[in-house]
């Protein structure tokens, strides 16, 4: 994936799946890969796949992968990805840290798929650098890096780093790479193999637009709900969205009732609480913070909402038995 590469071939290239990593997002890495090596009728790519230890690593779907090597015994790489996608961090140690920081200083090419991207964060990897990942998590990750230029597109890749949201973003970001390494006859015959009709550029949109989500054209709706979703911390009055979108209240209210079945303030307040949720889980911030980033007044308030939504506390959903 490096795209100076210039040693023998085939390019080497790691996986390091992290406990809980996500399979789709790996196979759809490296099959790409796979297929190339055949279309090409030689091996261009090959790749290790390792875990911390060596030992065999679950996915978030329960299944378990073979490992080919630990991070002491891993061979030379001209990249790595580092594979996650639930609570990326809980297994994260000195020694994995120490580990990634000399792969960077030997001129490995260093990436995240799906939440990968926390690791090489956290591991001060990841300084003037544009990133991406899952949008699931993007809002957890600018909270907790809010240095980081943090992206929503498909994928990012530069000479030195790269990192996709995951899923079958991971199958684009391949396409590319071997678009840049082996040119456009290559990519594009491994897309058809892949049954894959268009290869996304990185600035395709992840998410379904918001038409498809909410399942309506009504233009007012889905701009009141564009601008719920951007305005979390410091939320907007209901007036003030009608009176962005153009409507009047009585009018917003109705449409809300019509489309989503629930009135503008429980939507708008649901989004907020799923955003809390979302930080209580994927986060060590404390209850303060979490309730001033939903654009809660305290944590008292925040608290209530949040057990009339989720019918217990946030501590208790944080920690439970």
């Amino acid at each position: 994936m490096r795209l100076d590469y210039q040693g023998p071939w085939p390019e080497p290239i790691g996986f390091l799946l992290l406990p809980r990593f996500s399979m789709m997002a790996f196979f759809s890495a490296v099959e790409p890969l796979r297929i190339a090596n055949r279309i090409a009728g030689k091996e261009v790519f090959c790749w290790h796949v390792i875990s911390q230890d060596g030992q065999p690593i679950s996915a978030s779907n329960g299944m378990t992968l073979l490992a080919d090597t630990s991070l002491d015994s891993a061979p030379p790489l001209a990249s790595l990805a580092v594979v996650a996608s639930f609570e990326p961090e809980a297994t994260l140690s000195r020694e994995l840290i120490r580990w990634l920081n000399r792969l960077a200083q030997r001129g490995c090419v260093l990436g995240g798929i799906d939440t990968g991207s926390f690791i090489l964060a956290r591991a001060g990897l990841l300084e003037r650098q544009r990133v991406t990942m899952h949008w699931e998590s993007l809002p957890t990750f600018r909270e907790r890096f809010p240095e980081i230029d943090a992206t929503e597109s498909l994928y990012e890749i530069s000479t030195e780093r790269f990192s996709c949201a995951g899923g079958a973003a991971a199958m684009d970001m391949a396409l590319a790479m071997i678009t840049r390494r082996h040119g456009d006859e290559l990519a594009n015959a491994v897309s058809e193999q892949l049954i894959h009709a268009r290869m996304r550029t990185q600035h395709d949109h992840q998410r379904l637009t918001l038409t498809r989500r909410l399942g309506t054209h009504r233009h007012a709706l889905i701009e009141a709900v564009a601008l719920m979703e951007q305005h979390i911390e410091m939320p907007l009055s209901v007036g003030d969205i009608a009176e962005r979108v153009g409507i009047s209240l009585r009018q917003l209210q109705r449409l809300f009732e019509q489309e989503l079945t629930a009135s503008p303030r429980d939507h708008y307040l649901a989004l907020r609480l799923g955003r809390g949720r979302q930080l209580l889980k994927e986060t060590d911030h404390d209850i303060l913070s979490i309730s001033l980033a939903c654009g809660f007044t305290s944590p008292s308030s925040f608290s209530r909402a949040y057990k009339g939504r989720y019918s217990l506390s946030p501590r208790s959903d944080r920690h439970p038995d």
